[in-house]
């Protein structure tokens, strides 16, 4: 039995089937703002690509969170 998918990337599927780009997209658009802040990132992915605020918050934690860890 497989675990079910927690966090912020519980909400990648979603995001993929309602915005039309694979995740791996918007972690390059948020990689190349950075070092921009958390929130600076988010209101990048509202108002450049009409994400709403829980998607741009899930995609912009997972992806800094990766990047904490790399």
């Amino acid at each position: 039995m497989t675990d079910a998918v927690k966090g912020p990337a519980s909400y990648f599927p979603s995001i993929e089937k309602k915005y039309g780009r694979p995740i791996s997209e918007w972690q390059d658009v948020i990689r190349a703002a950075l070092p921009a802040k958390h929130m600076e990132l988010v209101r990048l992915l509202k108002t450049e690509h009409g994400l709403g605020h829980g998607h741009a918050n899930a995609l912009v934690a997972h992806t800094l969170a990766e990047a904490d860890t790399a």
